[in-house]
């Protein structure tokens, strides 16, 4: 069985855009992203050695959840400018990589990118989730791990896998009751609220005694503190909505079956009409002398 790495598409483009600083092509375009994500993407290919790469985007209009809730991710500000230009040459430069790039107009990419993860792991494949969010941290298995980037501060400790393990350290549940976990406490994120003064380390509490978030409504009249009883029981209706929200649509085809290929001439003319000089190089390099990497 072969490693497939999923890469969460508008996680990274805007980790490289702020990651790297502003720079820019000689009549002004900005290319800070596109420096970020070429040399991220080489970066994690020679860590993992995967078999194939898949980039997941979005289009917007994730139509199922706003049905649910109007107001959802409604707080997210505006691309900036400087990144929304560099959108387009990124998509290309990632086909021209030979990593498979995928949308769907209606359908977030986080739904995309885990009925994908979780198809491959059950054909018996390994799978790596490369994003910060932490609603992946739901699909996590024996055959699903996330690559969790270093922290602004020490770059040094490079990208990092996540297991199960992992997520119970870091969220205090297991995968199984993440979307129940964050039902609980809401997500800012996506604007989806929680239950007032309910944090991550009383909702795990609950969620351990009960089991899910089910288990916590049937318990609500036990809860403690007892200040939430009245609460929980009152916001019933909304809890289970935020369940519907925070869990990821698994029941999706499957999007891509099998790996894409560099376009090495067409990567050149990328990076070359962008002044990517340095990434110029490095590809010629890469592809010339495979060896060396």
């Amino acid at each position: 069985m072969a490693k497939w790495l999923l890469i969460d598409g508008y996680n990274l483009a805007y980790r490289a855009f702020h990651a790297v600083p502003e720079l820019t092509r000689a009549d002004g375009f900005p290319t800070n992203a596109l420096h970020g994500w070429v040399k991220t993407l080489w970066r994690l290919c020679d860590q993992e050695r995967p078999a194939a790469c898949v980039v997941f985007f979005d289009l917007g209009g994730a139509q199922d959840r706003l049905a649910l809730l109007p107001e959802y991710k409604a707080q997210r500000a505006e691309m900036p400018e400087a990144l929304r230009k560099q959108i387009d040459p990124l998509k290309a430069l990632t086909r021209a990589l030979g990593f498979i790039g995928y949308e769907r107009d209606g359908v977030e990419s986080d739904d995309l990118l885990a009925a994908q993860a979780v198809a491959l792991a059950a054909e018996g494949h390994e799978v790596l989730v490369v994003s910060a969010d932490k609603d992946f941290a739901q699909i996590v298995g024996e055959r699903i791990r996330i690559l969790t980037p270093p922290p602004p501060a020490n770059a040094k400790l490079g990208w990092r896998p996540m297991d199960a393990a992992g997520v119970k350290e870091k969220y205090g549940v297991p995968p199984v009751q993440i979307a129940d976990l964050l039902a609980l406490v809401g997500d800012t994120s996506d604007n989806i609220p929680g239950l007032e003064g309910v944090g991550p380390k009383t909702a795990a509490r609950w969620l351990e005694a009960y089991g899910s978030l089910e288990g916590v409504l049937a318990h609500a009249a036990e809860l403690k503190p007892e200040r939430f009883r009245e609460m929980v029981a009152a916001r019933t209706a909304d809890l289970r909505r935020n369940l519907k929200l925070t869990t990821l649509n698994l029941a999706l085809p499957r999007p891509v079956s099998e790996a894409g290929q560099p376009a090495v001439a067409e990567l050149r003319r990328l990076l070359e009409e962008y002044e990517m000089r340095t990434a110029a190089e490095d590809a010629r390099r890469r592809y010339e002398q495979p060896e060396l990497f």
